[in-house]
């Protein structure tokens, strides 16, 4: 393999099979090579002292020239071989150039001649003259003006027979015209070179043609070639001088470079080269030891027969850079280097080599390294040993940052299952106690489940995850339960303990290959959790004491992962069942929207986001959404806390602003209760949304506490945020709240939310609007449609916060189901309202409802023109219920009370109230209604 790249010489006898060296300047001189000292080129040895460095011997420039001309050096047959080709490369060029001045010469002729020919026999007047009385009076001064403007030898003008009328020479007008001229009778052009009087000369022959396109003349222009030409003169003595410096500098350069090999190869002929490469050869392969030479870019210049064994280099190695030849990283690394090195160690398969590296480019040496190889195998136990050690150390190092990435129960068994594979065993399970999974402390006497399997196949015949296991009491499972440590089995087929768990099953096992076994309990405290079972196939070695020692040391670091993630199981359940108990099950029962709602939970933990849909009084349904900064169980109960007293305030029919005014100062109140010993956050950054939808009059009144406003899809599709003023976030006070007022048409379709679904650490809430714009645009005509829809178009599945999500598509309440009844401020307009309302019924189908009816109506109305003001009017309402509302201007509330046997008034709202399902009083911005809903038959 060690052999001179390029070269094509004869092997040395010696070794057939052996190395081709390349001449390596600055390592052995001719002197130190040779069989004998060259008496002939040395006649004296130079003085003791004064004798030269091996590979630093030089010689001068005249001796380098006489040895370059005489040619019998390397360098010397190198530079007559490029002056030789330099010359010819000159002489070429030249000659190339001279053809190609003549080719252009002729063609410039042809060009200038033809051009000025033409131009003249189309000149006005040319056809005129010759067909005038005399033609060479008229034409011979304007064919010498026009000759000597176009700098060519002459311009002939003669008629159909070829006699001249005009000639630079003018006693050879009236002569014939020597030259071709019948192509141009025919109407045609004619280009020749010939010998005419001039001398040498390129003329054209164009035809000179009349008004009716007959040929009336000829009109004939040349040139002379010399006057054309005259640039190739001009320029050949440029061009020789040019060619005779570039054969000067060739030579130069040529001189430069051989005097460069010369000293190169120390002036050595080709015999002497031979018998170096003979020396180099033996020297290389006598040695026991590997030799390789490399280039200062890293590639392979020499290795002998012994650098080929111990490294196990591919027969194509040479030229290749040595991190291609499939050397281990760290021996790849070292060479590629070039640096010192002294009896490194590295294990190259399963030989352990002693390197020596040193530079080559000390004392102006060539780039590179030279590097020695030994064989060390002596010492391969102890590497062997401190490898196994490392691998450890590193095993364990590495579980710290892969085990326990995630607070979940059974991700954190299976890291561990797949950090141990293949690294320690062949398959490893982990078996815990089913309370465990769901974040409970384990009992005892429980079955176990096998929660995560790894190994380098996937047929073994273990047991399945998900598989529930009890171990028999003589298994080593069972033993390791017991005393809490862990259990070597080294021969599974020789156990009969383990084989009586299940003898189908374990017998399976052996017969697969697996032969031993390190069970370890899984301890956290006192706690036991459940086993890791690692075991070992493919390697015929069992287990031992060590490994035993690294499983229960694995192990350990697994268990804190394994109950940190119960333990945040346990707290994530209570926190869920908290919360989901905190929402709404099911939304109630109303006619004035059609609702779909989503609720996802943080992915981290539990949130506050919370929704409500609350029926109101005159068909009316008020939506709510709020948030509560933060995650767990304060956020959780905070949230239910809030949820209750958003119930509590809806029932008495406040406006939007009012309400979450109410809610402001709640908050605030609850974070003055809280104390600092309590370790209770504040509840200051929850955010609410309250709105209220009448469907009788299609309006909805919004209004928000620092919540991101709703969306709207009106029925056409199109979306967009309506303008609802940004109020503060809960519990800050101080700053009043204010109350957007839409007109929904129906079908429309509002969408509130939580500032979950449009804003996390990877995009800010404009860019979350724009996203969510888009996918309600976008989305199905049901509410379902558009929950699902937007939840879809969600760049990342799993969110930081909770997100709550309510559509609700409005409805509104046609004309036969509303009716109205202005009533005058008189007792005895009251007969009339049950009169109408008597017929209302009637129509509606409701006849059972009449008694009932007539005496709420009886009772509300005498109120309202009693004790009431102007104006007074009466709505009843049939939708899921019949609704009976009566309106007026005062904002006094009539109160139930108990009258005694001796009163003679005060029954008429107990009455209400028995007859009725529900009662009660809402105020308006004019004045107050009091309603009341019975059930529908």
């Amino acid at each position: 393999m060690a052999r001179l790249l390029g070269r094509t010489g004869t092997r040395s006898p010696r070794r057939p099979s052996g190395l081709r060296i390349p001449c390596t300047p600055r390592v052995h001189s001719r002197a130190d090579l040779a069989p004998a000292p060259d008496t002939s080129r040395t006649p004296h040895p130079p003085p003791a002292g004064q004798q030269r460095k091996p590979g630093r011997r030089r010689p001068g420039a005249l001796a380098a020239l006489r040895s370059a001309l005489t040619g019998r050096s390397v360098a010397g047959e190198v530079f007559v071989l490029q002056v030789v080709i330099v010359l010819l490369l000159v002489v070429t060029a030249v000659a190339a150039l001279l053809l190609q001045v003549r080719r252009d010469t002729a063609q410039e002729a042809r060009n200038r001649s033809l051009a000025v020919a033409q131009a003249f026999a189309n000149a006005p007047g040319t056809s005129e003259a010759l067909t005038g009385p005399d033609p060479t009076a008229v034409l011979q001064p304007a064919a010498e003006a026009a000759r000597r403007t176009a700098k060519v030898d002459f311009i002939v003008v003669m008629n159909d027979n070829g006699i001249r009328y005009t000639h630079p020479v003018p006693d050879r007008i009236g002569k014939q015209f020597v030259g071709n001229i019948q192509p141009a009778l025919a109407g045609d052009t004619v280009t020749e070179e010939v010998d005419g009087t001039l001398g040498r000369l390129v003329q054209a022959v164009v035809p000179v043609k009349s008004a009716q396109g007959g040929v009336v003349g000829l009109v004939s222009a040349g040139v002379t070639t010399e006057h054309v030409g005259g640039l190739a003169d001009r320029q050949l003595p440029l061009v020789l001088a040019a060619a005779a410096g570039g054969v000067g500098l060739a030579t130069a350069g040529t001189a430069l470079v051989s005097r460069r090999l010369l000293r190169q190869t120390h002036g050595l002929g080709p015999g002497e080269m031979t018998r170096m490469y003979e020396h180099h050869d033996a020297v290389l392969h006598s040695v026991r030891e590997g030799v390789i030479i490399l280039s200062g870019d890293g590639q392979l210049l020499l290795a002998n027969d012994e650098a080929e064994r111990l490294l196990d280099l591919p027969d194509d190695a040479e030229r290749r850079h040595v991190t291609d030849l499939g050397l281990p990283p760290d021996t790849a690394e070292l060479l590629a280097s070039g640096r010192f090195a002294t009896d490194e160690v590295r294990l190259v398969g399963d030989r352990l080599l002693a390197i020596n590296q040193r530079p080559t480019d000390r004392e102006g040496g060539p780039p590179g390294s030279v590097a020695t190889l030994r064989d060390s195998t002596e010492l391969r136990a102890l590497s062997g040993r401190a490898e196994v050690a490392r691998e450890r150390l590193t095993l364990l190092y590495d579980a710290g940052g892969a085990v326990g990435t995630s607070l979940n129960v059974r991700r954190t068994a299976e890291e561990l299952a797949e950090l141990a594979v293949p690294r320690f065993a062949d398959f490893v399970t982990v078996d815990l106690f089913e309370p465990v999974l769901d974040g409970e402390e384990p009992e005892a006497g429980t079955d176990m489940r096998r929660t995560a399997s790894s190994g380098i196949r996937d047929d073994a015949p273990l047991y399945p995850v998900g598989q529930r296991i009890r171990f028999v009491a003589s298994s080593p499972q069972a033993h390791s339960l017991r005393s809490g440590r862990a259990m070597l089995e080294p021969r599974l087929g020789e156990a009969p303990g383990w084989l009586a768990q299940e003898l189908a099953r374990t017998t399976a096992v052996v017969r697969y290959g697996i032969h031993s076994l390190v069970t370890v309990p899984v301890r956290a405290g006192s706690l036991t959790l459940g086993l890791v079972n690692f075991w070992r196939s493919e390697k015929p070695e069992p287990f031992d004491a060590e490994d035993m020692a690294l499983a229960e040391e694995l192990v350990a670091r697994a268990a804190v992962a394994i109950d940190n993630a119960r333990r945040y199981t346990r707290e994530h359940s209570m926190a869920v069942t908290l919360q989901r108990s905190l929402l709404p099950r099911r939304l109630p029962e109303q006619g004035a929207l059609d609702i779909a709602y989503r609720y996802l939970p943080a992915y981290a933990g539990v949130g506050g986001d919370w929704f409500d849909v609350l029926p109101l009084s005159g068909a009316r349904v008020a939506l709510v959404v709020g948030d509560v900064v933060g995650h767990g169980l304060h956020a959780a109960a905070t949230m239910g806390r809030l949820r209750t007293a958003v119930h509590n305030f809806s029932a008495l029919d406040l406006p939007p602003d009012e309400l979450l005014g109410l809610l402001d100062e709640l908050v605030a109140r609850i974070d003055q209760n809280e104390t600092a010993e309590e370790a209770s956050a504040p509840v200051t950054g929850a955010t609410c949304l309250y709105a209220i939808y009448d469907p009788a009059t299609r309006r909805c009144a919004i209004a928000r506490a620092g919540h991101p406003p709703p969306a709207l899809i009106r029925p056409d599709g199109s979306v967009h945020f309506p303008d609802v003023p940004a109020g503060p976030p809960l519990g800050l006070g101080g700053l009043p709240f204010e109350t957007a007022d839409l007109e929904l048409p129906e079908g429309s379709r509002l969408v509130l939310y939580t500032d979950g679904l449009i804003e996390d650490r990877y995009r800010d809430i404009d860019a979350g609007l724009e996203l969510l714009r888009a996918a309600l645009a976008e989305s199905g005509p049901s509410p379902e449609d558009t929950c699902r829809a937007v939840l879809d178009a969600r760049p990342r599945p799993r969110t930081c916060d909770d997100i709550a999500l309510l559509v609700a598509r409005t409805r509104a309440l046609t004309s036969d189901q509303v009716t109205e009844w202005e009533v005058p401020m008189d007792p005895a307009a009251v007969g009339d309202v049950r009169a109408s309302v008597t017929r209302q019924l009637a129509d509606w189908g409701l006849e059972e409802l009449t008694f009932t009816t007539e005496l709420i109506l009886s009772e509300l109305v005498t109120n309202a023109i009693r004790y009431g003001s102007e104006p007074v009017r009466v709505r009843v309402v049939r939708d899921r219920s019949l609704i009976c509302e009566v309106f007026d201007g005062s904002s006094t509330s009539p109160h139930l009370r108990h009258a005694a046997m001796t009163d003679e008034g005060g029954r008429g709202l107990f009455l209400v109230a028995q007859m009725a399902e529900r009662w009660g009083t809402r105020y308006t911005p004019n004045g107050k209604v009091i309603w009341a809903e019975q059930p529908l038959p």
